[in-house]
């Protein structure tokens, strides 16, 4: 079954967030560990950001 509109705009907006959060977190530890440590959860925030992107893309929700 379909989801409402609402139901994939809420979608949308958590996993932004779950992006978001983790792009921060690549940044901080690659401005306060090291460079090596912010490039490895580099990696995790890139994929949830695609995945954020893609699911915009799919719903027709402009960016």
């Amino acid at each position: 079954m379909s989801k409402t509109r609402s139901e994939v705009l809420a979608e949308s907006r958590t996993k932004g967030i779950a992006a978001g959060a983790t792009t921060a977190a690549a940044v901080a530890a690659g401005v306060l560990v090291a460079p090596v440590a912010g490039a490895v959860v580099a990696v995790p925030a890139a994929i949830l950001a695609y995945k954020w992107w893609r699911h915009r893309a799919e719903n027709g929700i402009r960016f």
